[in-house]
């Protein structure tokens, strides 16, 4: 079993950043692919971004160029560098452990609110 934590949410104005922490247990960290998810109220839950064990990296079209996936395997943790926040990035937001790469996510965090005002 892995728990994952989220930290790093608040409230923010657009325009400015925030950095999302999510600290994983477990020996088994590096070999998973992680990700960053984001729900709004009323909407489903959506892929943000995810890294690969290797490093290799995707984002949604919608934050591409304003945000910026990264792990650090020696401290079991993945980050969430968001910049140029909007509105629009208002969410809760989860990490996830994929164990077998296969997109669909074995562990979730419990979340972290991010809220942009305008």
């Amino acid at each position: 079993q892995v728990q994952l934590v989220e930290s790093g949410g608040g409230l923010v104005q657009a325009g400015g950043s925030l950095r999302l922490s999510c600290a994983a247990s477990g020996r088994t960290f590096s070999t998973y692919r992680m990700g960053w998810y984001r729900q709004a109220p009323g909407k489903e839950r959506d892929l943000v971004a995810r890294i690969s064990s290797g490093g290799t990296t995707y984002y949604s079209d919608s934050v591409k160029g304003r945000f910026t996936i990264s792990r650090t395997n020696a401290k079991n943790t993945v980050y969430l560098q968001m910049n140029s926040l909007k509105p629009e990035d208002t969410a809760v937001y989860y990490c996830a452990a994929d164990r077998n790469g296969d997109g669909r996510p074995d562990y979730w965090g419990q979340g972290t609110q991010v809220t942009v005002s305008s």
